[in-house]
């Protein structure tokens, strides 16, 4: 089920004797998690009521019987269960090996599924995996913890939040929060975020502490404040490099040098956009929505702003330019990497290379 799912069902029934938590979004968990704790221990009965288990340290089997032994300081119970993904056993590499893993397994998930058929009465159990993510390379990990945990009926899965759906939720934050975001502002939030939902959160009450909200939040105050934001300067600077201009690029880069950005991550910036772009090419991408699209099938989550910056690319530089930029870049890094009199030379040397034209 989704956390929408999980806290309309926790209001309508109240607490169910197992959930099994999978996925490593932060804010629906933190949001879930709190309503789970209001839902079964008063503020009173938490300190003695509530217990969490880490289970990379605590087995599997001595955090079910604390769940079966009555507390004499405690009515009602909820045990979280962390790091739920130590509990699972490794995935067989050889005969020997998989015939332990394949005991462990039906040891672990016995014990589980014969604790669900008589759940302590007013205890509630929380497995909790937030390390996998459910595509790309965790997904067989992922995998593997959802059947080592099938004896629990209650799953709640805890996805990264859509482009559209990190969009209004940075809305919403902004307004309760009081604070004047406008749409260019927003998308360079969302950028520099990643659309991260926990971050969008905290980065928002950054802004309302800073800036108050008797004014509008500008570029600057998000510059400012939230890391990555200068990832923006960054683009400016591409786009200079891309029509030619070596004068803006050179006034880029000394606003960059001047504020004390790392060249080590300008160029790591610079490598991104140009090998995405280069790519892009590559495969006939056409339009920012295609752009999106195909490197979000790929695993590559991207977001609408940063497609039409890919695209801006891919219409200011030439196949063969974007290739001349990957190389220039490559080459600028080792060079980063020796001994050198000063890393703004090098960047320097880049911009005129990828200016001479």
């Amino acid at each position: 089920m989704t956390p929408d799912q999980f806290l309309a069902r926790l209001a309508k029934n109240g607490p169910e004797p197992a959930y099994l938590f999978l996925g490593p979004e932060a804010f629906e968990r933190t949001r879930c998690r709190r309503a789970l704790l209001d839902a079964v221990l008063t503020p009173d009965e938490r300190e003695n009521g509530f217990t969490r288990h880490d289970l990379d340290r605590t087995p599997l089997a001595a955090a079910l019987d604390d769940a079966r032994a009555l507390s004499l300081f405690a009515s009602r119970r909820l045990i979280w269960l962390a790091a739920a993904e130590a509990a699972v056993p490794r995935a067989p590499r050889g005969r020997a090996n998989s015939e332990d893993a394949e005991a462990e397994d039906e040891t672990g998930g016995a014990s589980l599924a014969a604790y669900l058929k008589e759940p302590t009465p007013d205890v509630t159990l929380v497995i909790d995996c937030s390390r996998y993510e459910f595509e790309g390379e965790d997904k067989p990990r992922m995998e593997r913890v959802e059947t080592f945990f099938a004896a629990v009926p209650a799953k709640v899965e805890f996805r990264p939040y859509a482009p559209e759906a990190a969009r209004f939720l940075a809305q919403k934050l902004a307004k309760e929060a009081g604070i004047q975001l406008g749409l260019a502002e927003l998308a360079l939030l969302l950028e520099a975020t990643g659309g991260d939902a926990s971050r969008i959160a905290m980065e928002i009450e950054k802004l309302r502490l800073f800036a108050g909200t008797a004014r509008k939040i500008t570029a600057g105050d998000i510059a400012a404040l939230v890391p990555d934001a200068q990832s923006s300067t960054i683009f400016v600077l591409v786009a200079a490099l891309g029509r030619g201009d070596r004068a803006r690029a050179l006034d880029i880069l000394d606003t960059l040098s001047r504020s004390g950005e790392y060249m080590p991550l300008a160029l790591t910036f610079l490598a991104t956009q140009f090998r995405t772009a280069l790519a892009a090419r590559e495969a006939g991408l056409r339009g920012a929505s295609q752009i999106q699209a195909h490197f979000n099938k790929l695993g590559a989550r991207m977001w609408p702003e940063r497609a039409r910056q890919i695209e801006q690319t891919m219409e200011a530089f030439s196949k063969e330019h974007l290739a001349l930029a990957v190389e220039k870049v490559f080459e600028t890094d080792r060079g980063l990497r020796d001994a050198r009199p000063d890393d703004r030379i090098l960047m320097e040397e880049m911009v005129f290379a990828l200016t001479a034209r």
